[in-house]
C-alpha cells in the first residue's frame, strides 16, 4: 500500500488559503480606504464650494451695504435740498408780501381817510387812522375784507377827535393776515 502523506498539501492549501484572505482583506481595506479618501476629497470640496459662496455672498451684502449707505446719504440730501427750497419760497414770498400789502392797502384806502400806524406781527395787523365820517371806515373794513391779503377785520375803537377845528372820527382795526403758506409736502417720492 502506498501512503502519501497530504500534510504538505494541506500546509500549502493553507499557506495559500491564507495568502488569498490577506489579499482579500487588503483589497477590501483598500478599496473602503479609497471609497473613505473619495468621500473625504468630495465633502472637502463641497465645504470648499460653500466657504467661496458665503465669501461670494457677503463680498454682495457689503456692496449692497455700501450702495443703501450711499443712498440713504442721497435721501438726507434730497430731504435738505426739499427744505432749503421751501425756505427759499417762504423767504420770496415774504420778500413781496409787506410791499404788496402795503400796496392794497394804499389802493383801498378812500379818499377822506388817513392811516396813521401800522404794525403787523406774525398774523396779526393792526390799523390806526383818522375818517371824516363812520361810512368810510366801514367802506374801508368792507374793502380791506374783500381782498386777498386781509381777513377777520374787526373795528377795535371809533371815537370822535378834533383836530383843528374840525370833528373827525379816529379809528383802530384788527385784522388777520391770509395765510398764503405752501401746501405741505407729500411723502417722499419714490422711484
Amino acid at each position: 500500500m502506498i501512503k502519501i502523506n497530504l500534510l504538505p498539501v494541506r500546509a500549502a492549501k493553507k499557506k495559500e488559503t491564507a495568502i488569498q484572505q490577506i489579499a482579500i482583506a487588503g483589497a477590501v481595506v483598500a478599496v473602503v480606504a479609497l471609497i473613505a479618501v473619495s468621500f473625504y476629497i468630495f465633502e472637502r470640496m463641497q465645504v470648499a464650494s460653500v466657504k467661496n459662496e458665503i465669501a461670494a455672498a457677503n463680498k454682495k451684502i457689503n456692496d449692497l451695504k455700501a450702495k443703501i449707505g450711499k443712498l440713504e446719504e442721497l435721501k438726507t440730501t434730497k430731504e435738505q435740498v426739499r427744505k432749503k427750497l421751501e425756505i427759499l419760497a417762504q423767504l420770496r414770498k415774504n420778500k413781496t408780501g409787506p410791499a404788496q400789502r402795503l400796496a392794497t392797502l394804499s389802493d383801498l384806502t378812500p379818499e377822506q381817510l388817513w392811516l396813521t400806524s401800522y404794525s403787523e406781527l406774525n398774523q396779526d395787523v393792526k390799523i390806526s387812522g383818522i375818517a371824516f365820517t363812520e361810512d368810510l371806515i366801514a367802506q374801508y373794513m368792507k374793502a380791506l375784507e374783500a381782498s386777498k391779503d386781509f381777513m377777520t377785520v374787526e373795528l377795535i375803537v371809533s371815537e370822535q377827535v378834533e383836530l383843528a377845528g374840525t370833528k373827525l372820527k379816529k379809528f383802530d382795526l384788527s385784522m388777520k393776515l391770509e395765510s398764503a403758506l405752501p401746501p405741505p409736502p407729500a411723502g417722499p417720492a419714490t422711484k
